[in-house]
């Protein structure tokens, strides 16, 4: 039986968890074990914060919300109370969205919110 040689498969896998860790300081991105090491961390953490990230969006959007509801004289819980009775089907990122850029638009919901309650 012929002697299989492994070397270029070997440098294929090196070169990609290298390519990987290339931001990495120090060791991390020049020693392999090191830089496995690193990578598998990474890589967790990109899963988790993937996740996190829908969190926190989700957070800002209802703190934007809150804060445009208090300006105008309701509160949040109320308001969209209020939008869910009158059947208006508008999440809470485009609410956001409207409460910072679209004031005229928001008061309008607002007032129809206050209607419904």
């Amino acid at each position: 039986m012929p002697r299989v040689r492994t070397g270029p498969a070997t440098l294929r896998r090196k070169k990609k968890v290298f390519k990987m860790v290339k931001g990495a300081r120090h060791s991390r991105s020049k020693l392999l074990t090191l830089a496995k090491e690193s990578l598998k961390q990474s890589l967790v953490y990109a899963y988790r914060d993937r996740r996190n990230k829908k969190r926190d969006f989700r957070r800002l959007w209802i703190t934007r919300i809150g804060i445009a509801c208090r300006n105008a004289g309701i509160r949040y819980s109320i308001f969209m109370n209020g939008l869910k009775k009158a059947k208006v089907a508008i999440d809470r990122k485009i609410l956001a969205d409207l409460a910072v850029n679209d004031k005229n638009t928001f008061s309008e919901l607002v007032k129809v919110a206050k209607e419904t309650t």
